[in-house]
């Protein structure tokens, strides 16, 4: 049976990337099923993702060979990819739980290709509903006095259950430099997109009093810069001044599930390459 993969490299961009890459698929016997590239003006720097198959294990080898030595020759950053596996979830989540309750069913349901291994939270309010999709719940409180020691559980638990992403839905802890380093390209958050604006508490509140026509969300990969962390993917939804702060909110929480599944999905299906403090999204 032929095997699935997925390449994705980013190097300074020079000619004859793609014409050394293709090459060597071709020389392995490789089918590409598809194939995005972008060459960044402003950086210099070439980004591809190419999704392929190879008849068999020998050739993967191979292939992961030929690779590394290209990697020299154009200084790539790369991986490969198996196509098949599923990535290992960790949710992270406070008191809102739209986000949450959003994956859990669209993993459930098979509309995202990912195993939630764990959910994980400072509270214990939505230890029955992990328990409905038959997902472990962490209760792992914090505060000021513990809050080193309750990361270094979180990094043990991330170990543990071999975590490929860490989502953190509506988590209202800010992560500490030492957590934000060893998630590295590895966690990604969701906001309101108000920020700077409307910090703090109720920011939907806050936009109803200033009469705000438009609400959003974004999602954004965890930095050590409080949610300046490199943008994945957002989008808007318009408001009038009909509408109460209760319906604004819940027009930003249908907005923030449906913009952090859309960053989760490019993150697992290896669509995301950083271009320094911003991506390239292969769509």
């Amino acid at each position: 049976m032929r095997q699935q993969y997925i390449l994705t490299l980013s190097c300074p961009d020079r000619t004859g990337i793609v014409y050394r890459v293709t090459g060597l698929l071709y020389e392995a016997g490789c089918n590409i099923i598809d194939a995005q590239q972008f060459g960044d003006e402003e950086s210099g720097r070439f980004f591809l993702r190419v999704h392929f198959d190879v008849p068999g294990q020998a050739e993967v080898e191979t292939l992961e060979e030929g690779f590394a030595s290209l990697a020299d020759v154009y200084a790539m950053d790369w991986q490969m990819h198996d196509a098949r596996r599923r990535a290992r979830l960790l949710v992270l989540v406070s008191k809102q739980g739209h986000c949450l309750n959003d994956l859990l069913f669209r993993a459930h349901s098979g509309q995202l290709p990912v195993d939630i291994a764990a959910v994980a939270s400072n509270h214990e309010d939505f230890r029955p509903l992990a328990a409905s999709y038959g997902i472990a719940f962490h209760h792992l409180p914090v505060n000021q006095g513990n809050r080193a020691e309750q990361e270094s559980q979180l990094l043990q638990l991330i170990d543990l259950e071999r975590i490929d992403l860490t989502v953190l839905a509506r988590y209202m802890q800010i992560l500490s430099p030492r957590l934000c380093d060893a998630l590295a390209g590895r966690a990604i958050n969701i906001h309101h997109s108000f920020l700077p604006s409307f910090k703090g508490a109720r920011p939907y509140h806050q936009a109803h009093q200033r009469g705000v026509k438009i609400i959003g969300a974004t999602a954004h990969y965890v930095t050590g810069d409080l949610d300046e962390g490199p943008i994945i993917e957002q989008d808007i939804a318009r408001v009038d001044h009909a509408m109460t702060p209760r319906d604004l909110v819940r027009l930003g929480s249908d907005t923030e599930s449906l913009v952090l599944a859309r960053a989760v999905r490019r993150h697992v299906e290896h669509r995301i390459l950083l271009n320094g403090h911003r991506t390239v999204v292969f769509r």
